[in-house]
């Protein structure tokens, strides 16, 4: 595929901007708790706000990818978003850190994921799947990159320090990448390809009355739930099953490989497995993950089996989803529809530390392992229930 190397600037792009806006925060949160002295709550609301904001914009900024500008977001919002990440660390009272992480989930609407995914379909079309798979293989490293460059700035510079060093890498890795990226995917396509595409009236309320929109919407919220509760409480659920807290760290951060050798897995047999049926493997992992952690009380060493089960499944799932949308619901209005799903896994996401928190006091570990399993097993006979069917 000749776009090869705007995919993979586009995964730089992704990178670098997960790495500001997203896991910066956890890499760092323990030098914003000393040095702020507000409380983790506080500090939490912030991110817990700019998901519900992305999750209300989402579905407008997919209908801007349909209209052709997706190249535009993708090209200037990172840099909307290294002025905010740079704000974050001169925020003068929670109120202000609140409304800064509010202009960032306008800015993650615009620029993450779901922008890059939806503009490389439109774009790419058949050959998206494998170009999505290229960009998350990259990205899945960006928490691996941030936590040891998040303390190391922390500890150098200080918190404030640590937040502009974030932005910069977002001003002048990020934003050069992906206005690069744009560019050269549309000098590819054909000279009567369209520029702007034209409005898609009724796309969007079409899906809305087909059981695949509310199907993949269940899938995608339940497992996105499943993973914010399980990745939330990780450390300590692994030192319940008996870990120590090396063994349970070491753990942990298996995880984001395993995301990556799940989205490498699919390069590797992309022509051979359909989109629906490694969904299915995928959400077949995920509640394997549930039963092994669960098992994991008679051997800890089983913690490790859970990391690399609950890493490719969710790994995988979120390569597929765009091209579920495709495959089910179609081409016509793909942003719209695309961002219009994408709001179940965001609220999911946003909710899963307080619903986490409630099981936790409702029931202790046990319940979250319960739920847990209950989350992945009702995900998989949706599934099964949607994709095993053939795409209208």
């Amino acid at each position: 595929m000749r776009a090869n190397a705007p995919v993979y600037a586009l995964a730089v792009g992704q990178t670098l901007t997960y790495a500001g806006v997203y896991y910066a925060f956890p890499a760092i949160l323990p030098d914003l708790l000393a040095e702020t002295g507000w409380s983790a709550a506080e500090l939490a609301a912030g991110p817990t706000l700019g998901f519900l904001v992305m999750a209300a914009l989402t579905p407008f900024t997919g209908r801007f990818v349909d209209r052709g500008w997706g190249g535009e977001m993708l090209s200037f919002m990172p840099v909307l978003a290294a002025l905010g990440v740079a704000a974050l660390g001169f925020a003068p009272s929670v109120g202000w850190w609140w409304a800064i992480w509010a202009l960032l989930g306008v800015t993650q609407a615009a620029c993450l994921y779901e922008t890059c995914f939806a503009f490389l379909t439109r774009r790419l079309g058949a050959d998206a799947r494998l170009a999505i798979t290229r960009v998350t293989l990259i990205a899945g490293f960006s928490g691996t990159l941030t936590f040891p460059l998040g303390d190391m700035l922390a500890r150098v510079f200080g918190v404030q320090g640590a937040w502009i060093g974030f932005a910069v890498l977002i001003l002048f890795g990020a934003v050069p990448a992906n206005s690069w990226a744009v560019r050269a995917l549309r000098r590819m396509e054909r000279a009567s390809a369209p520029r702007r595409h034209p409005p898609e009236p009724g796309a969007l309320q079409a899906a809305l009355r087909r059981p695949a929109f509310w199907g993949i919407s269940a899938i995608f919220g339940l497992i996105w739930l499943n993973h914010g509760v399980l990745l939330t409480f990780i450390l300590m659920l692994f030192q319940d099953r008996g870990a120590s807290v090396g063994m349970a760290t070491i753990a942990a951060a298996c995880i984001g490989p395993s995301q990556v050798a799940g989205r490498a897995l699919l390069l590797v047999f992309a022509a051979r497995i359909s989109n629906a049926r490694a969904s299915l493997w995928s959400l077949l992992a995920v509640l394997a993950a549930g039963a092994v952690l669960w098992l994991a009380g008679w051997l800890p060493a089983l913690i490790f089996v859970f990391a690399m089960l609950q890493g490719a499944g969710a790994g995988l799932l979120s390569n597929l989803r765009p091209m579920l949308v495709a495959d089910h619901l179609g081409q016509r209005g793909f942003g719209a529809i695309s961002g219009a799903v994408a709001v179940s896994p965001i609220l999911a996401s946003a909710a899963a530390p307080s619903v986490g928190a409630l099981l936790l006091h409702l029931g202790g570990p046990g319940l979250i392992y319960a739920a847990c399993l209950v989350m992945a097993a009702a995900g998989l006979a949706t599934g099964v229930s949607i994709l095993a069917r053939r795409p209208a």
